[in-house]
Order: C-alpha cells, then sequence, then structure tokens
C-alpha cells in the first residue's frame, strides 16, 4: 500500500513532545526520510491547543463512565474529535461493539481455538508481512509484536463469518484497530461492527457494497460537481480506478494517520456517510485541479496528489470541511441512489 505522511498525536492523544521530534510516531509509524519537522511543529503547536480543551471536556462528559447516550451533544464531540485515551471506548460504545462483547462472552476464545479452514489460514499469513510493514509494532523484532494478535483477529472473524472470509484490505482494517484499541476481543467485535453493520457488503466475495458506493458517489459528484462529473466521462475514468483504495482501505495510508482517527471517529458513529463525505470534500476542493487533467493519466494523477499536503494534515480544519463543503447529504437521497446504482451493476454482471 502507498505510505503517507503520518502526523501523530500529542499528549491526551498519545503522544509526547519527545514523539514528536522522534523517527516514530506516537502510532508506530516511521516516518518518511522527507518528513517536514517544520511544519509539523508548527502544525502540533496550534492543534495542541484544540487536544487540551477537547480533552478536558470529554473528561467532564464521561466522568469516568464507561457508557455514552447517542445524542446530539455526543455527536457534536465526536465531529471535534476524540481524545485517543477515550478512543477505544467511544469507538466500542458508538458502534454497539461493547453490547455484543458483554452478551457474547468467551465467544472470541472460543473461535480462536475452533477448527480453521486451511485455505482461510494460508490467505491470511501470507498478508502478515505485508500489513503496515512501516509500523515498528508490526515488524518481527518487536516486543510484542502485533502480528500475533493480527493473526488471530482475522482467523477469529474468518471463523465467524464464512461468507467474508479474509480478502484483502482487512488485514489493515484489523491492524488499524489493534494499533488503538490495544486489544484483540475488542478489534475483532469492532471489525464485526464495521463490516457486518457499517459497511455490509464491502468485502464479501463479490464486494457488491464498495462499487455500490463507488457509483454512489459517482452521482453525488454529478450533482455537486458537474464539471468535475464531465471530465471524469471525457476522459473515461471509471471512480473504482480512482476511488477504491479510499472506500476498501476507509483511507488507511491514504490520509494521515490523525485524519484518518478523525475520520473514524465519526464512521463508528455516524455510518458509511462519513466515506462520501470525505471523498466529495477531497474532489470539490481540487475541483479545479482535476477539471485541468488532460488525459486518464492525469485523472488518475490529481486524484493521489490530492490526498497529501496541508488540507488533509490539518485534520481538525479539514474535519470541519467534510460537515460544510459537501452540503446537504439526505439518508433518503443515498438510499435512493443506492438501491438505483445496486440494481445496475447486479443487470450489469449478469450480462
Amino acid at each position: 500500500m502507498e505510505k503517507n505522511k503520518t502526523t501523530g498525536g500529542t499528549s491526551s492523544y498519545g503522544g509526547t513532545a519527545k514523539d514528536r521530534v522522534n523517527r516514530v510516531d506516537p502510532y508506530g509509524f516511521e516516518r518518511p526520510e522527507d518528513f517536514d519537522y517544520e511544519s509539523y511543529e508548527e502544525l502540533m503547536s496550534r492543534y495542541l491547543v484544540v487536544l487540551t480543551q477537547r480533552s478536558i471536556k470529554w473528561s467532564k462528559l464521561l466522568k469516568g463512565k464507561n457508557k455514552v447516550q447517542r445524542n446530539v451533544k455526543l455527536k457534536r464531540y465526536i465531529r471535534k474529535g476524540v481524545p485517543n485515551e477515550h478512543r477505544a471506548l467511544i469507538w466500542m460504545a458508538t458502534s454497539g461493539a461493547q453490547d455484543q462483547l458483554e452478551k457474547n462472552a468467551g465467544y472470541y476464545q472460543s473461535l480462536l481455538v475452533a477448527q480453521h479452514d486451511p485455505k482461510l489460514v494460508e490467505s491470511i499469513s501470507t498478508d502478515l508481512n505485508r500489513t503496515f510493514p512501516d509500523n515498528v509494532q508490526f515488524q518481527k523484532t518487536s516486543n510484542p509484536c502485533l502480528q500475533k494478535a493480527l493473526c488471530n483477529v482475522l482467523r477469529a472473524y474468518g471463523h465467524h463469518n464464512p461468507t467474508v472470509g479474509y480478502c484483502q484490505g482487512m488485514n489493515f482494517i484489523a491492524g488499524f484497530l489493534l494499533i488503538i484499541t490495544k486489544d484483540e476481543e475488542k478489534s475483532f467485535w469492532l471489525m464485526d461492527a464495521l463490516l457486518g453493520k457499517i459497511l455490509p457488503d464491502y468485502y464479501s466475495p463479490a464486494m457488491l457494497g464498495l462499487k455500490t458506493d463507488q457509483e454512489v458517489l459517482g452521482e453525488l459528484v454529478k450533482v455537486k460537481s458537474p464539471r468535475v462529473w464531465k471530465t471524469m466521462m471525457d476522459h473515461n475514468v471509471m471512480w473504482t480506478l480512482v476511488v477504491s483504495r479510499w472506500f476498501i482501505c476507509l483511507y488507511i495510508d491514504i490520509l494521515p494517520v490523525e485524519t484518518v482517527l478523525r475520520i473514524w471517529d465519526c464512521l463508528f458513529y455516524e455510518g458509511s456517510k462519513i466515506l462520501y463525505r470525505v471523498a466529495l470534500t477531497l474532489i470539490h476542493h481540487h475541483r479545479v485541479l482535476i477539471q485541468q487533467a488532460q488525459s486518464l493519466q492525469d485523472v488518475c494523477q490529481v486524484f493521489k496528489q490530492i490526498t497529501h499536503g496541508p488540507f488533509v494534515e490539518e485534520c481538525h480544519t479539514f474535519m470541519q470541511k467534510i460537515f460544510t463543503e459537501p452540503g446537504s447529504i439526505s439518508i433518503a437521497t443515498l438510499t435512493k441512489l443506492r438501491a438505483a446504482c445496486r440494481a445496475r451493476i447486479i443487470a450489469q454482471e449478469a450480462n
């Protein structure tokens, strides 16, 4: 997977001042050789103020409890960012994963000792070394090494949901969950919430949910950024060519780590609509650049380019943008578009 520049956390978000001048960010990712420490320090000096304020407010909201009530206030808090020390708790609570864990005591452990499909085991084993090779926590010399935990979560999920089993992309999602939760069982139930409820059919053999959402994005662009849509049509660019990795990896390794975490905060609470908001914001904000493309290759290059730079690194500002730039996206509109796109894909694949 393509490596992206990481913007690590700080104090209440999991890092220290020492981390910020280190070659490894607070999440274990090695920074690239061309990492701009000066710009990073400037960014974090501003963001630190935001993080500190958010951490104080979250502590008051939670008051030491591990349960939350879904309401307008919680939604607003989540959109403004969840402090790292509360992130696993909030993801578990808002996604329903915590309820599933409590209702199914011992289930995860039973999956680990079950007889696993040899093909499933082989597929997972092949991808273990490919999962975050630039993260020190997944390197075999690390103690502890998260590869074993990753293997366990993926095998357990494959046995739990044999219809999906395992496909590429799931290793990065499971790995990302482990980085944040530091807990196999929690990561398993968060995987179940993501793949079973929030993103159904994304990772099934036919990947119908993934294909549908990519087509829906195209329809939304047609309405919200018609000139971009025309550029795509003029150069015969299929949406799957430029955004499939955005969706299947849920922006992991596409956008900076801190930005991805902020997106996932909202994803677990608000659902897959967030994936559209991020994509539409990236496209709308860079619409002039996309419209200047002279060929299919130009379009592909621009789509790689727009996931880098200050716009996405300033995660707090970026997250404010995703709720304003794309405008309204109603559930009714999405439901209607998904039904139409899904039917179209099924008909095309039947021919």
